[in-house]
């Protein structure tokens, strides 16, 4: 599909979360068959736009583009001026934040509590557009369904952020109020494809390659966007891009592809965060993969509770290369086991 002046490599798209979406995980995704991925949320706040934080979330160094950075903020002025010091430090695609549940964005305003506020949300989108347009950057706005069930607001504001000059529309099927609780719901997001003629885009419940084309044809979107179902499991993408394409369920990796995969991923980390922070951060990454993995029962388990107690680089890179060579050779017995009570029936 085309972003402005970009032509995206397929419809698969990696969806900003706090915390996850950082560069390492971003390009590995990439390259494991996604055709797009936004940043974590920067904050509009300019006395935090040099924190620590903030310039490891605005780090893109060696990313394959397009460069996209997501902003949030409640004030249009300061998204503005956010959207052009993003775009001088190599943003190519900005997006909107109307979408975060989380109680300490809503508190103050921003996330998907603008969507309380109509015209403050499209005051802000107008206002973006007008500040990235000069530079010939595509705006986008990420959204969920409305505020609460009993106000469903989602398709009048991407009229009227289409109208402000919006290219690209992405929405999580629930409300603020469910947060992540329930079950997504994507009739809103057909209704809206049917309104408006830029882009939009699918985010909610897609965790398999079934699932993928399901919501793919009852909704019409232009392409789909997976966040939760990544964590640990960032082939996802390659899963559902040759489901797409064949009609085929691609084999699971084994995990010698699984070990150069989560090493390059590991390395990649500590680079960015340095080692201290690197080796802490990494934990919640490597439990997503233990549980994403065919293991031996009670491994995962195991595995993350070691995990937890290492504090250096090469300590924990010596448990992740032990953990899955020991786990694949147990599948291997498993399977020869197997093979040999077939064969003996």
């Amino acid at each position: 599909m085309q972003l402005g002046p970009y032509t995206l490599p397929n419809a698969l798209f990696v969806a900003p979360m706090a915390g996850v979406t950082d560069r390492p995980f971003r390009k590995l995704c990439k390259r494991l068959g996604a055709g797009y991925a936004v940043s974590e949320m920067v904050t509009s706040r300019p006395d935090l736009q040099d924190s620590l934080k903030t310039s490891r979330r605005a780090d893109h160094a060696g990313e394959p583009g397009p460069i996209a950075v997501q902003i949030a903020g409640t004030d249009a002025a300061m998204m503005a001026d956010a959207a052009r010091y993003n775009i001088e430090r190599g943003a190519q695609i900005i997006d909107i934040n109307m979408g975060c549940p989380a109680k300490k964005v809503c508190n103050q305003w921003a996330g998907s509590a603008l969507m309380q506020d109509e015209t403050l949300a499209i005051g802000i989108v107008e206002a973006v557009v007008a500040a990235a347009a000069p530079h010939g950057v595509p705006v986008t706005l990420k959204m969920r369904t409305g505020w609460c069930a009993e106000v469903r607001n989602a398709p009048a504001i991407a009229l009227a952020a289409e109208a402000a000059g919006v290219q690209m529309l992405t929405v999580h099927g629930r409300t603020r109020e469910q947060g992540y609780q329930g079950l997504a719901e994507h009739e809103t997001v057909a209704h809206i494809k049917s309104r408006v003629k830029i882009p939009v885009v699918a985010n909610g419940d897609i965790s398999s390659p079934q699932q993928a084309r399901d919501v793919l044809q009852r909704t019409g979107a232009d392409a789909i966007m997976i966040g939760r179902a990544a964590q640990g499991r960032p082939w996802i993408f390659r899963e559902i891009g040759h489901f797409l394409a064949t009609g085929e369920v691609l084999p699971p990796p084994d995990l010698a592809e699984v070990k150069a995969w989560l090493l390059d991923h590991l390395e990649d980390h500590y680079n960015l965060y340095g080692e201290y922070t690197g080796v802490r951060s990494a934990r919640k990454h490597l439990g997503w993969y233990a549980l994403a993995l065919p293991l031996p029962l009670g491994a995962a388990a195991v595995f993350r509770s070691r995990i937890n107690t290492l504090t250096t680089a090469p300590a924990q890179l010596d448990c992740v290369r032990e953990s899955l060579d020991a786990w694949a050779s147990a599948l291997e017995e498993k399977s020869t086991r197997e093979d040999h009570w077939k064969l003996a029936a």
